[in-house]
C-alpha cells in the first residue's frame, strides 16, 4: 500500500463540533465524516497538516454548501472580520484536541514539529500530525500569539480564510471568478509573513486573493505553497490558481496540494459528486505541467468539503493512485505526489 502525506484536513473542526464522544469520533471507525484513526490506518494515510479553523459565528447550524453550490453561478456574503480575542479560545481548544489525539493513541499518532519528527513517526509506524492554522484570526496585532502557537507546534499558517483578517483578504466563496479581487496584505500582514519566515512556519496561500499572493511572493524568502488548491484553467473558481500563480510557485520550488473538493474540481464549479477520475486527473496533469512533478502533492480538504463519489472518504485515496497508474503515471511519480514532494517542501521550509 502507498503511504501518503496530506496537505490539508478539517478533522479538528469535526472533532470539536461532533455530538458524539470524541473517543468515538477518533478511535472508532465511523460512517460519518471522512476520517478517523482506523480509516487512516486502513488507507495508508501516513501524515498531514491538521487545520485549526475557527468557524463563523452564525448562531445556527453550518451552511449546507452541497445544496448552496448545486447550481452556478453563486456568490455568498463574506463573513465579517473576527477579533482575535474571540477566535483565540476556539483555536486553543482545537490545538488541545490535536494533542489529545496523540495522548489517546500514543502508539498510532504523533504530533510532529519537524521533518525529523515525521520520519521518526513513520519509522515507529505512527501517523504524523502537523499543526496548521487556516485563517490567522487567533493571532493578535502584536503577533505575540504566533510565538505561543509556534511553541505548541504550529508549523503552517494561512493568513486568511474567506473572511478578511487584520492581515489580509481572502477570495470570496463564489463562481465563476478570479482571485484578482481586493487589496493585498496589510502592514500587519507583511509583518506576519516576515515573522513566519523567521520562525520557519510555512505560509499557506490557498485562500489569499491575488494581491495578497503577490505580496507574499515579494516578501517571503520561503517556497510558495498552496496546501489545497486546483487549476483555475479547469475550474474558474477564485479559490483556484491561475497559470501565472503556478509559475511563481514553480520559481520558488514550492508546492501545490491537489484539492478533492468537487466545487474546485468541476468545470462548472458545482458541488456535484459525480466527478470522474478524468476530471481529477485533468487538474493533476495541469499542475504537473505548470509546477513540475517535484512540486505537486495532495491537499484533500477531508472533513471540510464535498468529495467525489469515486473517493468517498480517506479510504478512497488508494483508488486515486490506481487511477493515476492507469492514466500513465509511473510508480516513481505516484510516490512523489503521495508523500515525497511534501516532505521535500517541508524540509525546504521548516529546515530539517
Amino acid at each position: 500500500m502507498i503511504r501518503f502525506f496530506d496537505g490539508h484536513n478539517d478533522f479538528l473542526l469535526r472533532l470539536m463540533m461532533s455530538r458524539q464522544p470524541r473517543e468515538q469520533s477518533w478511535l472508532a471507525e465511523n460512517d460519518t465524516g471522512h476520517m478517523d484513526l482506523p480509516r487512516l490506518k486502513k488507507s495508508g494515510f501516513a501524515g498531514g497538516l491538521f487545520a485549526i479553523f475557527v468557524p463563523p459565528r452564525s448562531g445556527g447550524p453550518p451552511p449546507d454548501f452541497e445544496k448552496l453550490m448545486a447550481r452556478a453561478p453563486y456568490e455568498f456574503p463574506m463573513p465579517s472580520l473576527m477579533p482575535h480575542d474571540v477566535a483565540q479560545p476556539v483555536a486553543l481548544a482545537m490545538a488541545g484536541l490535536l494533542n489529545w489525539m496523540e495522548r489517546a493513541a500514543p502508539d498510532d499518532f504523533a504530533v510532529c514539529r519537524s521533518v525529523r519528527d515525521i520520519r521518526t513517526a513513520w519509522q515507529e509506524d505512527r501517523i504524523a500530525g502537523v499543526m496548521h492554522m487556516e485563517g490567522a484570526e487567533a493571532i493578535d496585532p502584536d503577533l505575540d500569539a504566533l510565538y505561543l502557537f509556534h511553541q505548541m507546534g504550529l508549523r503552517s499558517l494561512g493568513p486568511v480564510w474567506s473572511r478578511p483578517t487584520i492581515f489580509g483578504h481572502g477570495v470570496p466563496m463564489s463562481y465563476p471568478g478570479t482571485p484578482d479581487i481586493g487589496e493585498g496584505l496589510t502592514e500587519k500582514g507583511m509583518d506576519l509573513v516576515r515573522l513566519c519566515n523567521e520562525l520557519k512556519i510555512l505560509i499557506d496561500l490557498s485562500h489569499l486573493n491575488e494581491a495578497g499572493f503577490n505580496d507574499v511572493a515579494a516578501i517571503s524568502d520561503a517556497p510558495l505553497v498552496a496546501t489545497h488548491s486546483n487549476a483555475h484553467r479547469h475550474c474558474p473558481s477564485p479559490r483556484n490558481l491561475t497559470d501565472r500563480q503556478l509559475a511563481r510557485i514553480k520559481e520558488t520550488n514550492g508546492l501545490v496540494g491537489l484539492n478533492f473538493s468537487t466545487s474546485f474540481l468541476n468545470q462548472d464549479g458545482t458541488s456535484n459528486r459525480d466527478v470522474g477520475w478524468e476530471t481529477i486527473l485533468r487538474h493533476l496533469d495541469h499542475l504537473i505541467e505548470h509546477v513540475g512533478e517535484d512540486n505537486v502533492g495532495l491537499g484533500s480538504d477531508f472533513d471540510g468539503c464535498v468529495l467525489p463519489r469515486e473517493i468517498g472518504d480517506v479510504c478512497g485515496v488508494p483508488r486515486l493512485f490506481e487511477a493515476m497508474s492507469s492514466h500513465g503515471y509511473d510508480d516513481g511519480l505516484i510516490c512523489k505526489i503521495a508523500s515525497e514532494n511534501w516532505l521535500g517542501c517541508l524540509e525546504r521550509t521548516l529546515g530539517g
